[in-house]
């Protein structure tokens, strides 16, 4: 089993050698894991992983190397899996019936009215319209369904109705060695191209090294000039996690194709909305931001800036301060965007929502004025059109 997580990781692309498969066979002689599955896993991925950059695929091929696998017990099992409770407690109603409940009348009526809720209650709740809970219609707890809300404690979205998520929310980062389905996505982006020839000598000029040596009689002169290199600099602002899921795939194929296709390229992470700070490892995002002021003021107004995302959120994100979905921010999320078109004059959405039900998003809407009309659908043809708009 071990030989196979050995050669199913080096197959995947996670570059574990020798030595670190041998470290990891001495950890367990000494008991490191203690016959705990989840002990294994960290032990495992500390010993064979040396790049974050794999985390995901060592994911992976761990899931399907141990799927199944569980901690042997003295006894029976008598408790039954946490999942299975979850489920009991979600609920679920026809489209007649989500239709028939209200919301509770705007950003700042929902926020007072979860304060005065946090202040009353004092125990846990199911059901209802009012209390903080589960499976209820109230438009603050976990599992169940209101047109407007705050969902606290709740694993991932299921109705993509809330207006502020309060958990810890772990996303990962886009895998830029995903392999593209297809070569046009490259094709597209070099539309952005513009070609010198900056630093030291490192290429053969053989023209002018022909002329020279002509001009010398015959005796060899040899010519050499810079690397051709495309000179176009971009900032990548890419969206993750929440409803962004349903998008992953193409989004890695795009970042793939952009790590490829540009050596000036500076990439970002954020989530719905610009706000003050963004990250560059979705594994530590709460630890290691960057301010956005500080992006703003390192890179110049040269720069292009492309930003990818779905744009679908509640306005409230955009348009009021403190409404993001997972922090309190101070500015409006349309305050930065527009601190950021202030400066550079290039830049388009990405979106990767068909274009057809763009008009269904209050969201989009809005951040299609912000961005000047210059949201372009995650397509090929969207993406031709995104590069001869930086290009004009």
């Amino acid at each position: 089993m071990f030989i196979d997580f050995f050669l199913e990781l080096r197959q995947a692309g996670v570059p574990v050698s020798i030595k670190e498969y041998l470290t990891l066979m001495g950890a367990m002689e000494k008991g490191c894991a203690d016959y705990d599955v989840d002990h294994f896993y960290y032990l495992s991925r500390s010993a064979l992983v040396k790049d974050e950059r794999n985390l995901d695929k060592f994911d992976r091929v761990f899931g399907h190397i141990f799927k199944g696998l569980e901690r042997p017990e003295g006894e029976m099992q008598t408790e039954l899996p946490e999942e299975w409770l979850r489920k009991l407690a979600e609920l679920h109603l026809t489209d007649e019936e989500k239709a028939q409940i209200e919301a509770m009348g705007g950003w700042d009526k929902l926020m007072e009215t979860l304060r005065q809720r946090l202040a009353e209650q004092k125990g846990r709740h199911q059901g209802g319209n009012k209390w903080i809970g589960t499976a209820g219609r109230s438009p603050y707890g976990a599992y169940g369904y209101n047109p407007e809300g705050v969902r606290i404690g709740q694993h991932e979205s299921r109705h993509r109705r809330a207006v502020k998520v309060w958990d810890k929310r772990q996303f990962k980062n886009l895998d830029d060695s995903v392999e593209l389905g297809t070569r046009n996505i490259k094709v597209a982006l070099r539309r952005l191209r513009k070609f010198t020839r900056k630093g030291l000598p490192s290429e053969l000029d053989l023209p002018d090294t022909i002329r020279a040596t002509a001009h010398n009689a015959g005796y060899l002169d040899i010519k050499m000039v810079p690397e051709r290199r495309n000179a176009v600099k971009v900032l990548l602002f890419l969206d993750i996690g929440g409803s962004m899921d349903d998008h992953i795939r193409i989004c890695a194929e795009l970042f793939s194709a952009a790590r490829s296709e540009f050596k000036h390229l500076e990439f970002f992470y954020f989530h719905n909305c610009l706000y003050e700070r963004v990250w560059k490892d979705n594994h530590r995002r709460h630890s290691e931001t960057l301010s956005t002021w500080e992006v703003l003021r390192t890179y110049p107004p040269d720069y292009k800036v492309v930003f990818v995302g779905d744009a679908t959120m509640s306005p409230y994100e955009i348009v009021y301060p403190g409404g993001s979905v997972e922090h309190w921010n101070e500015e409006a999320g349309n305050v930065w965007m527009e601190r950021l078109l202030r400066i550079y004059q290039r830049a388009v959405w990405l979106n990767p929502q068909p274009a057809g039900v763009w008009d269904y998003y209050e969201s989009i809407r809005v951040m299609r004025r912000i961005v000047g009309e210059r949201m372009f659908p995650l397509t090929l043809e969207g993406l031709d059109g995104a590069m001869r708009e930086l290009v004009r």
